[in-house]
C-alpha cells in the first residue's frame, strides 16, 4: 500500500472514531488530525475538506465490497452487504444521515445499489434490443426505491431484519426486470 492510501485511511479512522460521539458538524480538520497526529497541511493535500474524506470513505470501503454481486442470482446478496456494512458503522452511518453529509451517504447508497441493479439489467438485456437510455430508466426506477428503502429503515432505528426487508423485495421485483426489459424492447418495434 502506497503512504498516500495509508494517510487516508488513517484520516478516514479518525473520522469515523470522532463521529462515534461527536456530530458531525462539530468535527473540525484541527480535531480530526490532532486525533491521528498529522498536520493541516497533510489533510489539505490528500482532501479539500471533511465533506470530501466522507465521500472517500464511502466510496472506497463499501463501493468495492458489492461488485461481485451484480447478477441477477447473487444481486440479493450484494444488498446484504450494503445493509451490512451500515449495520457495522451505525454510528457513521447515523451520524452522515443526520448532517449536512447527507449527500455523500446518499450519493454510496445511490451508487452501489445502482451499480448492482445495472449488471443485472445489463445481464438480463442480453441479445435483446433495449437502448441503453431504457436500461438506466429502469436501473434508476429501482435503485432510488432501494434506497428510499434503506434510509426509511435507517430512519426508523435499523430494527427490521436486513434479510426480511431483502426477501419482501425480492417477492415484489422477481421477474419485473425482465418484465420491463421486454416492455421496453417492445417499445422498439
Amino acid at each position: 500500500m502506497s503512504n498516500s492510501f495509508l494517510t487516508k485511511k488513517a484520516l478516514a479512522h479518525s473520522l469515523k472514531s470522532l463521529m462515534e460521539h461527536t456530530p458531525l458538524n462539530k468535527i473540525s480538520v484541527k480535531h480530526l488530525v490532532d486525533d491521528c497526529g498529522l498536520n493541516r497541511q497533510t489533510f489539505y493535500y490528500h482532501f479539500q475538506d471533511i465533506f470530501d474524506l466522507l465521500g472517500w470513505i464511502y466510496r472506497t470501503e463499501a463501493v468495492e465490497s458489492v461488485a461481485q454481486y451484480r447478477s441477477y442470482s447473487t444481486w440479493t446478496d450484494g444488498f446484504y452487504r450494503i445493509f451490512c456494512y451500515i449495520e457495522s458503522n451505525k454510528a457513521f452511518c447515523y451520524n452522515t444521515l443526520n448532517s449536512l453529509g447527507r449527500t455523500h451517504l446518499d450519493a454510496y447508497l445511490y451508487e452501489v445499489t445502482n451499480e448492482l441493479i445495472m449488471g443485472v439489467i445489463q445481464e438480463l438485456a442480453s441479445g435483446m434490443e433495449v437502448s441503453s437510455e431504457d436500461k438506466r430508466f429502469i436501473a434508476n426506477f429501482y435503485t432510488l426505491a432501494f434506497t428510499g428503502l434503506v434510509i426509511q429503515w435507517m430512519r426508523n432505528g435499523m430494527k427490521e431484519q436486513p434479510k426480511h426487508i431483502i426477501e419482501q423485495l425480492n417477492v415484489l421485483i422477481e421477474g419485473n426486470f425482465a418484465k420491463a426489459l421486454h416492455k421496453y424492447e417492445d417499445k422498439l418495434s
